[in-house]
């Protein structure tokens, strides 16, 4: 059976003040029935190891370059994300997709980066309201998910994580309804079970996009909607414990 999982993304935000009360209130308070983990950017990852350890929450990296190593000036590999003690790193996320060029071909290079140096890959898709509207919401994911379903194997897309966040929805305080967001978390198994049913019956697919204590308990009920991949709402300790335990 599929643990709740809720990720918290805190984007480019942080200071070291907000770091220690942010991660106090989560590791002291994290419910022992969901698994949670935090990307807080990279210039916080050791001070989030330190904060964490002994804390069953976990915490990853927002990107990675494909590349091991070389002259790659301010990029982060995934043997770094590694040795600061991060277990999963963000793979694909519309911002990187829209404000930096990410193609598919590059979300699959990372994934590969990311699997390669053990990390957990959350690898994110989702369309645009332009998309939306003009029906394509379906061709898009597809697109999306078939770059990296049809570059890995069985056992390596087993260690990833996927995460559906409509564009529309992130951070404009607008949220698919559960209904809209369960049809294309549904889509998307099915899309993973033509590779294998029984990884399609074991991946967590996450919904992202304006995800709050208020909505969470009914999004994390529909059948396929496997936990959130949260962005402001993860800024505030109790509001993202809130989303982490929505009963």
């Amino acid at each position: 059976m599929r643990r709740l999982l809720v990720a918290g993304n805190w984007k480019m935000n942080a200071s070291k003040v907000m770091l220690n009360e942010l991660l106090s209130g989560i590791a002291e308070n994290a419910p022992q029935q969901t698994d949670v983990v935090v990307f807080p950017p990279a210039p916080y990852l050791l001070a989030a190891a330190d904060k964490l350890q002994g804390s069953s929450v976990k915490f990853g990296g927002q990107n990675l370059n494909a590349n091991d190593s070389g002259a790659y000036t301010g990029e982060v590999s995934a043997s770094m994300l590694v040795d600061c003690g991060c277990e999963a790193v963000l793979v694909g996320h519309s911002e990187r997709r829209t404000l930096f060029a990410e193609s598919d071909a590059d979300v699959l290079a990372k994934t590969e980066a990311a699997l390669a140096a053990g990390l957990v890959p959350y690898v994110c898709i989702g369309e645009t309201l332009a998309e939306r509207d003009a029906n394509k919401t379906e061709a898009v994911v597809e697109q999306q998910i078939n770059a990296v379903l049809n570059g890995l194997t069985v056992q390596q897309l087993a260690k990833c994580v996927f995460a559906y966040e409509p564009v529309w929805a992130i951070g404009t305080g607008k949220t698919a309804s559960p209904e809209q967001a369960q049809q294309v978390h549904a889509f998307i198994r099915g899309l993973i079970a033509t590779k294998d049913e029984e990884l399609a019956l074991n991946s967590h697919i996450l919904y992202g996009g304006s995800v709050k204590a208020s909505n969470a308990k009914e999004l994390f009920g529909q059948k396929d909607i496997d936990g959130g991949l949260v962005g402001g709402a993860s800024l505030k300790a109790e509001e993202f414990l809130g989303i982490c335990n929505p009963a």
